[in-house]
C-alpha cells in the first residue's frame, strides 16, 4: 500500500532523504523539477505555446524557478512572475533565482498591493504556495489567486494547488487556485482523494522524485492508497482439484417485488466474483426473474411476513440490504439474521437505513462485519457532517468502537478498519455513476468474504476489482455509461488478468 503523508511528514521525509542519500536540498528540488517537466511535456508538447510560471518565494517557488529553467532549455517560451509579498525567501529559492538570472528568461515581480498583470499565456504554472500552508489565503495571495481563477487559462499546479491544505478541512469561503492538472511530487496528498477538493482539481498525477521510501513507510501512516500490485499479492488463484465447496457459499438477502433489480445485481456480482455457491433470499414474486436472469443462483423464498426457515450454518457469508425495504418485514428479517448468524455480515442499503433508526440492533452485529454506506447513508448512521475530512475521523472512531469495517463509497472509496487505517481505492470512473453499481459491489464483497478473505481484504479487493472492471469497460471503449450488469459479467476477466 502507498502511504499518504501529512504536510509535517512530507517535510520530515524530505529532510531524511537529504541527510541520508545524501543529496543537497537544492539538488532534490532539481530532481523534482525534472520529474515535473517530464510529465508536463507529455501533456503540453507544443513548444510554441507561451507558459507563464507564477512563483512564490518559498520552496514551491524554488521548484517553479527550476521548472522554468528546464523548460527554457527544452525551447519552451517561458516567463516567470514572482509574487514577492514579503521579504522572506527560502535558501533554495534564492539559489534557483540566481540560476534564472543567468538565462534569458523574462522575470517580473508582483509586489504588495500592485496592479495584477495582464496575462497573454494560455498555460499557467502555479508554484506560488506548497504543502506547508495551514491557514486560508488572505491579503495579496488571496487577491492574486482570485485573479488567476478569473482568467480562464489552463493551470498546472506544482505539487498542490495554491491555497489547498494537504490534509484537514478547508474553512468555508477559503480561496484555492483551480487547477486543470496537478503534477504532485512522490504521492498524492490526502485531500486530493476527497470530494471536497473536486472543485479545485480536475486531474492529478504523481511523479517519483526519489524520496526515501523506507523512511516513508516508517511513519506508519493511517492513510494508504491501494495499488494494483497490492491486489495481485492479495488475490488467491483457483487451484487444480478445487471444487465449488472450496470457494464458499454466500447468501444474498435482498429485494422486494418492486426492487428485484437490486437483488439480481447483487447476486450476480456475488456469483461472478467467484464464490462457489450463491443463494438469494428473495420474495416469491421474484423467483421467476431470478431464474431467468441467472439460473446458477439458488433461492430461499420469502412468502409474506413469515420468516423463511434458513439453515444458517451452511453459509460462509451473508450480504443483506439492497432493495430490501424498510418495513416491518425487512426489520424482522434483519433482526432474525443478527440473532442467528454470528459470522461477519455485509450490511448495505436498506439494512443500513434500518440500523440508523433501530439503534438497539447495533449490539447484535457480529464483529468484523462490513458496512457499505454511500455518503447520505453514512450521515444517517452517524449524524450530519460538514466535510469529508470530518467523515473520515468519524469513520475511524466508529469502526474502532463497533469493531466493524466501514466502506464509504466515493470516487476514491474509503475502507476504514477497526485498527484505525484508511485505504483509498484508486480505480473507477464517472461512467460507473449509475443506479445498481453499489448492489454489485455488495455482492462482490460478500463473495470474497465467503471465499475466506478477511473483512478488510474483501473490501480492499472488492472495491478495486469493481472499479477496475469499470475502467476496463469504459476507458478503452470511450463509453459514457457502464451498466452494473455489464460490469458484473466482466469481473471474471478482470480477476483473471490480476492473477496472471
Amino acid at each position: 500500500m502507498l502511504p499518504l503523508l501529512t504536510s509535517t511528514q512530507i517535510r520530515e521525509a524530505d529532510a531524511y532523504t537529504i541527510a541520508h542519500e545524501p543529496i543537497l536540498s537544492v539538488d532534490l528540488m532539481e530532481c523534482a523539477a525534472k520529474a515535473f517537466v517530464e510529465r508536463f511535456v507529455d501533456h503540453f508538447p507544443d513548444k510554441t505555446q507561451p507558459v507563464s510560471i507564477y512563483c512564490g518565494t518559498g520552496n514551491n517557488g524554488g521548484d517553479g524557478l527550476a521548472i522554468a529553467r528546464i523548460l527554457n532549455d527544452r525551447w519552451y517560451k517561458v516567463n516567470v512572475r514572482i509574487a514577492r509579498f514579503s521579504n522572506k525567501c527560502s535558501e533554495d529559492f534564492n539559489t534557483n533565482l540566481q540560476r534564472i538570472e543567468e538565462t534569458n528568461i523574462p522575470v517580473s515581480t508582483i509586489g504588495p498591493g500592485e496592479d495584477l498583470p495582464a496575462e497573454n499565456s494560455n498555460i499557467l504554472v502555479d508554484a506560488l504556495l506548497g504543502t506547508g500552508l495551514n491557514k486560508p489565503l488572505e491579503g495579496d495571495f488571496k487577491r492574486l489567486v482570485e485573479h488567476i481563477n478569473t482568467l480562464g487559462k489552463t493551470v498546472v499546479s506544482v505539487d498542490i494547488p495554491s491555497g489547498l491544505f494537504t490534509e484537514g478541512p478547508l474553512p468555508p469561503g477559503a480561496v484555492v487556485l483551480k487547477a486543470g492538472l496537478v503534477i504532485t511530487l512522490q504521492a498524492p496528498k490526502i485531500n486530493f482523494l476527497l470530494p471536497d477538493t473536486g472543485k479545485y482539481i480536475e486531474r492529478w498525477e504523481a511523479v517519483n522524485i526519489g524520496i526515501n521510501e523506507d523512511f516513508i513507510s516508517s511513519f506508519n501512516s493511517p492513510y494508504h492508497a491501494v495499488e494494483e500490485q497490492d491486489i495481485r499479492r492479495l488475490l488467491n488463484p483457483r487451484r487444480h482439484f478445487s471444487n465449488k465447496g472450496t470457494y464458499g457459499h454466500a447468501l444474498i438477502v435482498a429485494g422486494k417485488a418492486e426492487t428485484m433489480g437490486a437483488a439480481l445485481l447483487c447476486a450476480s456480482g456475488c456469483a461472478y466474483a467467484g464464490v462457489g455457491l450463491t443463494t438469494a433470499c428473495v420474495p416469491a414474486s421474484g423467483l421467476m426473474a431470478l431464474n431467468s436472469y441467472l439460473p446458477e443462483i439458488m433461492a430461499v423464498v420469502r412468502r409474506g411476513p413469515e420468516l423463511p426457515d434458513i439453515e444458517w450454518k451452511k453459509f460462509n457469508a451473508i450480504g443483506i440490504g439492497p432493495g430490501l425495504g424498510k418495513d416491518e418485514e425487512a426489520l424482522d428479517l434483519l433482526t432474525d439474521i443478527l440473532t442467528n448468524y454470528k459470522s461477519p455480515l455485509v450490511i448495505d442499503a436498506d439494512a443500513i437505513n434500518l440500523l440508523a433508526v433501530h439503534k438497539e440492533l447495533w449490539q447484535a452485529i457480529p464483529p468484523n462485519s462490513i458496512l457499505t454506506p454511500h455518503v447520505k447513508e453514512f450521515d444517517r448512521l452517524f449524524g450530519d457532517h460538514t466535510s469529508w475530512w470530518q467523515r473520515m475521523q468519524t469513520g475511524m472512531q466508529k469502526a474502532k468502537e463497533h469493531q466493524l469495517v466501514i466502506l464509504l463509497k466515493n470516487d476514491y472509496t474509503l475502507i476504514i478498519t477497526p485498527a484505525g487505517k484508511i485505504y483509498f481505492n484508486t480505480t473507477s470512473n464517472p461512467a460507473m455513476a449509475t443506479g445498481g453499481m453499489g448492489d454489485v459491489l455488495t455482492g462482490i464483497i460478500t463473495s470474497l468474504l465467503a471465499q475466506k478473505y478477511s473483512s478488510e481484504e474483501a473490501c480492499i479487493i472488492g472495491a478495486f476489482i469493481h472499479g477496475k472492471a469499470g475502467d476496463e469497460l469504459a476507458l478503452p471503449n470511450r463509453m459514457n455509461v457502464v451498466l452494473p450488469g455489464q460490469l458484473a459479467r466482466h469481473l471474471p476477466a478482470t480477476m483473471a488478468n490480476l492473477m496472471a
